[in-house]
């Protein structure tokens, strides 16, 4: 029997926590462990509590979801995933957040069915970055004024096919999306993903997308979904 996901809440609003965990008992699979208030409580509670998924609002007083993000990624021993809630608005925190190494965005107008769905996605370790987040992200590096630094030698490391595969992966591609615009079956594109990933040393499909256009793999002018 798999064991129920535990989730760490954690925002500076007492209404939004007290609203999200009823939401979620309501899940028989998903065991609200804990909540705090702002980054440095959270990092507390996740070095005491282990939950395998925060959901971690941006905006807070004090440490901001962004740099306590960063910081419990980097606690020891630890396999915890950072589902982070943000607005369309703050493309800038959706860009740093990707930066800090969170696994999934979650817009605040989202349904309380899509919290649920979000929370199974990023525990699964399946990053969750719809299309619409993607190109904010992508729009947000490519207006910021920097020039693309040079490419990445690891680049090199990629066959043709993984090169394709990252191409997409960098539009947020879903892997049945990608399966479906390559002609391939969605097992055979999971393991290409696992091996991009293992190659470019990435924690997983959003820092991809953070290497894409960092890399040049995103361009000005390119299509996104």
């Amino acid at each position: 029997m798999t064991r129920s996901t535990r989730v760490l809440l954690v925002d500076d609003q007492d209404l939004v926590r007290t609203g999200f965990r009823i939401i979620l008992d309501t899940t028989d699979d998903i065991d609200v462990v804990g909540e705090a208030r702002d980054g440095l409580e959270a990092i507390a509670l996740a070095a005491q509590l282990h939950p395998d998924v925060i959901v971690m609002d941006i905006e807070m007083p004090g440490m901001d979801g962004i740099e306590a993000t960063e910081r419990v990624l980097a606690l020891p021993g630890l396999d915890i995933t950072v589902l982070v809630l943000t607005t369309f608005g703050r493309r800038d925190y959706l860009f740093r957040a990707l930066r800090a190494g969170a696994g999934g965005f979650l817009l605040k107008t989202a349904s309380p069915e899509e919290l649920i769905d979000a929370i199974g996605v990023v525990r699964r370790g399946d990053a969750l970055l719809s299309p619409q987040l993607t190109r904010a992200v992508v729009e947000h590096a490519l207006s910021d004024g920097r020039p693309t630094r040079r490419a990445d030698p690891r680049l090199l490391a990629l066959t043709e096919r993984e090169r394709e595969v990252l191409d997409l992966l960098a539009t947020g591609s879903s892997n049945a999306e990608i399966a479906r615009e390559l002609y391939l079956g969605e097992a055979t594109i999971k393991t290409h993903v696992s091996n991009v990933l293992g190659k470019l040393e990435l924690r997983d499909r959003t820092a991809a997308v953070v290497f894409a256009y960092e890399n040049g793999v995103v361009v000005p002018g390119r299509r996104t979904p």
